[in-house]
């Protein structure tokens, strides 16, 4: 056994560990580098809609879909022309009161008296598939909707690039909107978005769930 040992290079060993630590230390920096980049460019531009129901139960949650049906339609209307993020952010704030009076009167006209707050700000976000169009958990700057207790089931879309009013049943999203999606991002962040058959942007996409699932769970802690 002692002869064995006359024949192991620690000092070797050592060194190997030191920069096998040293390199996984560097890719980990690397991914959170990567992720943060990422995350933040799609936060910079994407505005989403998020409506909280004030419960989970059926009448709270068809109620949630009047109010948003409500907004998007009022929005719809006036953002038709807009071709930013900061436009339909900008024509969001100076329209709050009115968004706000428009989903209390849906309230009321249902026969509930739930106050609404209406809010827009910088939000976490889970992965949201929309046909064939995935965003990655992060933060994202949002309108957000709270009916009530805000209590129920969320609902999510992207008010810009615009797929609030794209039916993705059919599990396809048209080209006319990823034409749209296309033209507000990288060429980087929409292949990060768009490409689900590419082993190396399924592997980024991974990436940026792993580490910002992390994050989330660390905040709800």
């Amino acid at each position: 056994m002692r002869n064995i040992f006359k024949f192991i290079d620690f000092g070797f060993i050592k060194r190997f560990f030191i920069v096998l630590i040293l390199f996984s230390v560097f890719v980990f920096i690397s991914a959170i580098s990567y992720v943060n980049a990422v995350s933040e460019d799609l936060s910079e531009s994407v505005f989403r809609l998020h409506v909280i129901a004030n419960s989970d139960s059926k009448e709270d949650q068809d109620l949630k879909y009047k109010i948003r049906d409500s907004i998007l339609e009022y929005i719809n209307e006036l953002a038709v022309d807009c071709s930013s993020k900061d436009e339909v952010i900008a024509l969001a704030t100076e329209k709050q009161e009115a968004l706000h009076d428009i989903a209390k009167k849906v309230i009321e006209e249902n026969g509930y008296d739930y106050d609404v707050n209406i809010s827009i700000g910088n939000f976490e976000f889970p992965t949201k598939t929309y046909g064939d169009i995935s965003f990655p958990a992060g933060n994202y700057d949002a309108l957000r909707v709270e009916i009530g207790e805000a209590g129920g089931q969320n609902w999510w879309c992207v008010m810009f690039p615009p797929l609030c009013f794209v039916d993705v049943t059919s599990g396809v999203v048209p080209d006319e909107s990823k034409e749209t999606i296309k033209e507000n991002l990288n060429d980087e962040e929409y292949d990060l978005i768009s490409d689900t058959e590419s082993p190396t942007i399924k592997f980024k996409f991974s990436l940026i769930e792993f580490f910002k699932g992390i994050s989330f769970a660390k905040a709800s802690n």
